[in-house]
């Protein structure tokens, strides 16, 4: 089953594997609510990463860790996205504030700064860092999901070998555009996000290379992604 890795059980993928498991879905139970159990998120990972054994084509070019790691991170989100715990009230503030930055920076003509974008929603500062952290605590607010603006299956975009024509295209000039976005953003926003995706630190590890609290850094990531979605409306 697993010839083209050259593993003779499922067993010993798992074994090898699953400390990458592991450390993906602890990234991610670090954005969820405490109601949310660490095993359920592992035993989607697993089922993540023997799809991911299935499908594996070495002949794409990414290395099976790479793209296994594309595959547990999708089966988890895919997992926790069928809990369907946020409330509607948080969708809608979500939506208002990326609205409201991309209003308030076609305006502007540059970044909104925290103060700006509150005064754009009618709210105070400190309630407007109350709908960034609800938003980052309510749900995974990733790049994954901003691929994927019809809320279709995180896992199936990578399930086909043989995208549909025209599939590829298109997501290439997004990933172009998203990359040209976060080099855009405020400096600080863009480091969190690389410290977050790129070196995989937690909120708190992040907050100790800033000198800021975690909350803070919980912030600025949630008000990054909400920046981002305001920039790449245009894509949905």
């Amino acid at each position: 089953m697993y010839n083209q890795l050259d593993y003779t059980s499922s067993q010993d993928l798992i074994e090898q594997y699953a400390p990458l498991v592991k450390r993906i879905a602890y990234h991610l139970l670090a954005r969820l609510p405490h109601s949310v159990v660490l095993e359920d998120l592992i035993q989607a990972g697993m089922i993540g990463l023997l799809e991911a054994a299935r499908k594996y084509n070495p002949g794409k070019g990414a290395s099976f860790e790479t793209y296994a790691g594309i595959r547990i991170r999708g089966s988890i989100i895919d997992e926790v996205r069928r809990g369907d715990w946020t409330p509607r009230s948080v969708h809608r503030n979500s939506r208002r504030v990326s609205d409201a930055i991309h209003q308030l920076e076609a305006r502007l003509g540059r970044d909104a700064g925290d103060a700006e974008i509150a005064a754009e929603l009618g709210i105070g500062v400190s309630e407007y860092h109350g709908l960034l952290q609800d938003a980052m605590e309510s749900r995974l607010f990733s790049f994954e999901e901003m691929q994927n603006p019809d809320d279709e299956s995180v896992g199936e975009q990578f399930a086909s070998e043989d995208p549909e024509p025209g599939g590829a295209v298109e997501q290439a000039a997004f990933a172009g555009a998203l990359a040209k976005a976060i080099e855009g953003l405020p400096e600080r926003e863009r480091l969190v996000l690389a410290l977050y995706y790129d070196e995989q630190l937690n909120l708190k590890e992040i907050g100790q290379v800033l000198g800021v609290s975690e909350s803070r850094v919980s912030q600025i990531h949630s008000q990054a992604a909400h920046r981002l979605r305001g920039r790449l409306r245009d894509w949905r």
